[in-house]
């Protein structure tokens, strides 16, 4: 059950609702915490339609699935989980405020689960492509279900390439479909706009008017995303040259008592990196809190 901030005093707030938020939160009611999660939207991770590649469930599970049970996990200890979205994040005192719409809720220790957004193309029917796999964001969790299928690889830049690259493990029929002016010049890349895209019949079908018709299997977006640091970097916590937060040996930022786990950290973007980030954050408040 969604519940909302309490005026109570809180020991830790996780901030996100994705497998890092709702692992830390697990942990945190298991520590005996007093722990708020503060669940701003859809997790990156409901996108997943069936996961093959996140330990423990060999016949896969699909992302919501999963989110369902951690948070019935989390609660079941516990935690309290808020359909609210932290607007932002100031120092006290005693630790940190959070501004959640016109409220305020405070917590000596915070935890920031707030991961990435992808950029998505201007394509019709992306989002539904996504759930049902013809389009994917991540050929690490899922290019072995790709296997001899074939693949198109949507780009604007270099990403597109190396991804490209990262595929032919499992396919050797990788087209590199490139948005813009990057790679014209290939014989391995077709210079393509967003309108020459569309989703039909459980296909990608590419349709340049100056090519044949050409299908596929699967769709990898490889546009970038845009990690969402803002809260932890207005504080002055740092971030490495890809943008994502710098974290110690036990995910503490260069903010002291502040917190991160999963997509918002270097490192790869999967959920049992995450949820091992979330499980050692967790742990050094839990730790942080006893020693204060």
């Amino acid at each position: 059950m969604t519940k909302s901030p309490q005026d109570q005093a809180y020991e830790a707030i996780v901030v996100g609702a994705g497998p890092a938020g709702l692992t830390a939160a697990v942990y945190l009611a298991r520590f005996r915490r007093r722990v708020l999660v503060l669940d701003g939207g859809p997790s990156r991770a409901a996108w997943i339609p069936e996961s093959h590649n996140t330990p423990g469930f060999p016949a896969g599970i699909s992302g919501a699935a999963l989110l369902q049970r951690l948070r019935d996990q989390a609660e079941e200890y516990g935690a309290v989980i808020s359909a609210a979205r932290a607007d932002g994040l100031e120092q006290t005192s005693g630790g940190f405020r959070l501004h959640v719409g016109g409220d305020r809720v405070e917590a000596p220790t915070v935890l920031l689960a707030t991961g990435l957004v992808d950029r998505l193309p201007a394509i019709p029917g992306v989002d539904a492509a996504l759930t049902a796999s013809l389009a994917r964001v991540c050929p690490i969790c899922d290019a072995y279900e790709a296997i001899d299928a074939r693949l198109a690889v949507l780009g604007d830049g270099p990403l597109a390439l190396r991804e490209a690259e990262f595929l032919r493990t499992y396919s050797q029929d990788v087209t590199v479909l490139m948005l813009g002016e990057e790679g014209a010049d290939s014989p391995d890349v077709l210079p393509v706009a967003p309108e020459d895209i569309r989703f039909e019949d459980n296909e990608v079908v590419l349709a340049r008017r100056d090519l044949a018709e050409r299908r596929f299997d699967h769709l990898y977006l490889a546009l970038g995303c845009t990690v969402q640091t803002e809260l932890a970097t207005r504080l002055g916590a740092r971030q490495d040259d890809s943008g994502k937060l710098l974290a110690d040996a036990h995910q503490m930022t260069t903010v002291e008592g502040l917190y991160v786990a999963g997509d918002v950290v270097r490192g790869l973007n999967q959920i049992a990196v995450a949820t091992g980030e979330a499980a050692i954050a967790a742990t050094a408040m839990h730790n942080r809190l006893r020693k204060a």
